[in-house]
Order: structure tokens, then sequence, then C-alpha cells
């Protein structure tokens, strides 16, 4: 809905994404995926929260997929807005829980799950991620679509 809800969850998706490539300098690949996933979420929120408010969720994709379905995002949009999605199922829910809780049914720890070909992944999806918010922003913000029917 605004500009400044947009840059403040787009803030927060580089500070996650610059902590994930730091994680892997120090060979920390659960901490790398888990702040890759965090940095995906809030690139997907960061887009939303051009259309409208978001609320705690985990699961931005399902949010996208359907404000692109009611036409909230110009049509020169939906391909960034889909991969924005994919990014996000990607690095979902499951992840999200898995760096936090491990997997109790395998009776591994975060730390047991993930390697160095996951972090090096994780990290260049949210990267990816992060790049693709920022041009569909700055489009939007160009074209000065903050605060109005985009459709």
């Amino acid at each position: 809905m605004k500009s400044r809800d947009s840059e403040y969850r787009l803030k927060i998706a580089d500070g996650f994404l610059k902590e994930s490539l730091q994680d892997i300098g120090l060979n920390r690949w659960r901490s790398c995926v888990d702040n890759a996933q965090l940095a995906v979420e809030n690139t997907a929120k960061a887009v939303l929260a051009l259309v409208y408010p978001i609320g705690r969720t985990h699961s931005p994709s399902v949010l996208l997929k359907q404000a692109m379905q009611d036409n909230l995002f110009l049509p020169e949009h939906n391909q960034g807005i889909e991969r924005l999605a994919g990014y996000s199922e990607l690095l979902g829910i499951d992840i999200h829980i898995q760096t936090d809780y491990g997997d109790e049914s395998l009776n591994l720890t975060p730390w047991e799950i993930f390697n160095e070909e996951d972090a090096r992944n994780a990290a260049q999806i949210a990267a990816d991620a992060v790049r693709e918010a920022k041009a569909i922003i700055t489009d939007i913000t160009a074209r000065n679509l903050f605060d109005k029917d985009v459709q």
C-alpha cells in the first residue's frame, strides 16, 4: 500500500541476504539457509506491500499468486511475480521449520540437515529474489504507482 512499507521489507531482505552470504564464508550452512529463507520471504512481502497490507506469514507465495490473479499488478510484472512466488515456495515454510527445528521424524537437528551445496543454492535463490523484487519496486516507483490502483 505504501512505498515506505515496501522499502522497509526490502531493507530487511537485503540484511538477511548479506547475513546469508557472510554465513557461507563462516561455513554456517544452517544459518545461511535460514537467512536466505528470510530474505526471500521479505522480498515477497516487499512486493505484496505495494498492493495491500501484509500480515505475519511464512507463506507469501500464496498471497503473491492471489494478488496476480486479482490483477493487482501490471501485466508486465507478472513474470517477475511468478518468479518471486516460485522462490518463496522453494524457500518457504518447510525450510523455515527445518532451519529452526530440524526433522524430528528422522531425529536430525538443523545442523545435520543442511550442507554447503544447500547453503550456496539458498543464497543464490535469495540474491535472485532480492534482485527481482528491487526491479519490480523500482519500476512501480518510477511510474509513481504507489497507493494507486495498478490494474
